[in-house]
């Protein structure tokens, strides 16, 4: 489909924008929360902030509550054999179940996309304990993935109601500073269904969108458009695989995942380099790409500030925009499936999504899926 006709199927009118401040926390169901929360921990650099568990009297679940700079992942797993969280992971595998929005108003945001057409996933809600109000209400989007509207400022305490403040236990920070956009993967076909989803129940607009000439190799490709708010502080592409000669990352991801789901988180970092090399020495694997590509990188980026060589080490790509360039690298999945991975990126005054490293990630993606017998 081309991206003129993918911008105009279904196109609704015009509907206000859903105010959103910007992402408040994912969710992450896992198999053993400890471990991941361990992982993330001294992987990633994250802080250990709040719990919740038996010891705070919560009898089916467990969650640790994981902050870095403006970077918040609540990592959650199931205490009982027979509940929704014990199902997810069966089906899916360790993955991403909530993508938190933080609003002024939970109450009046929920009414608003309910209003829209959105189905209730957790009713709208108030909570108090000592620390203040905290309300928050939940609707379905694509797959098991939900988006909660949390508002948190008559909320004093680390976390949320339930949830206890843990004496901080520090994960030696990496400078990870913000969520800069989630990505999800859909089914062939679905995305025009969910363009205008985002459309007529958030009033978000297309930010960005590609095609399979865009985004492709000779075996493979995807369609993406990128969801947005007026002034981006929440950014969500969405991919939907397209025909190739052999199997794409997307429909790997879906065979594996079982349905749509979240494919990457991105995290801003103010010095790309010595992050990279941070997550390196504490062991996280990415994806490498072939030496060639820094061979061509300074024609086609031209002066940028970083050494090329230090980029060719760590595998770091870089893109150039009109509006300056950006860095960004991308880990191998972070559980067993072929599903989850993160994105590390440094903008540089771009604002894009790396349109010039597509191929170069593809074919670093279909090497690992060669690796994997799926490609």
């Amino acid at each position: 489909m081309a991206q003129s006709e993918l911008a105009d199927k279904g196109r609704p009118e015009k509907v206000t924008e859903l105010p959103v401040k910007g992402f408040d926390h994912v969710e992450l169901y896992v198999g053993n929360a400890l471990q991941a929360a361990y992982y993330y921990q001294h992987g990633f650099g994250f802080d250990l902030v709040a719990f919740r568990g038996l010891e705070t009297g919560e009898r089916d679940k467990v969650s640790y509550v994981l902050k870095q700079q403006n970077v918040t992942l609540v990592i959650t797993g199931s205490l009982k054999p027979d509940t929704e969280i014990t199902e997810h992971i069966s089906l899916h595998g360790d993955g991403v179940k909530t993508i938190a929005l933080q609003v002024q108003d939970a109450s009046a945001a929920f009414s608003t996309v309910i209003g829209r057409g959105a189905k209730i996933a957790i009713p709208y809600g108030e909570h108090t304990d000592e620390n203040g109000l905290f309300r928050q209400g939940s609707i379905h989007t694509y797959g098991s993935t939900i988006h909660t509207f949390v508002e948190r400022h008559a909320y004093k305490g680390a976390f949320a109601p339930t949830f206890k403040t843990r004496k901080k236990s520090l994960g030696k920070p990496i400078g990870l500073l913000a969520i800069d956009h989630i990505v999800g993967n859909v089914e062939v076909g679905k995305l025009p269904d969910w363009i205008d989803f985002y459309r007529r129940v958030f009033g978000f607009r297309i930010y960005q969108e590609f095609d399979a000439k865009d985004i492709s190799t000779q075996y493979s490709a995807l369609i993406s458009a990128v969801m947005t708010n007026e002034n981006t502080s929440i950014k969500l592409p969405i991919n939907e695989p397209a025909e190739g000669l052999r199997k794409s990352q997307i429909q790997e991801y879906l065979d594996y995942y079982q349905e749509p789901g979240v494919q990457h988180i991105a995290i801003s970092t103010a010095n790309i380099i010595d992050t990279v090399k941070e997550l390196r020495n504490r062991g996280i694997k990415f994806l490498t790409v072939p030496k060639s590509y820094y061979e061509a990188l300074p024609e086609r980026v031209g002066k940028i500030d970083e050494n090329i060589d230090d980029l060719a080490v760590l595998g770091i790509l870089v893109d150039r925009e009109a509006g300056g360039y950006l860095l960004q690298i991308f880990t191998k999945p972070v559980q067993d499936r072929p599903t989850l991975f993160f994105e590390i990126i440094q903008r540089k005054g771009a604002t894009g999504f790396g349109k010039g490293n597509f191929k170069a990630l593809f074919e670093a993606i279909e090497n690992e899926q060669a690796h994997r017998g799926n490609l």
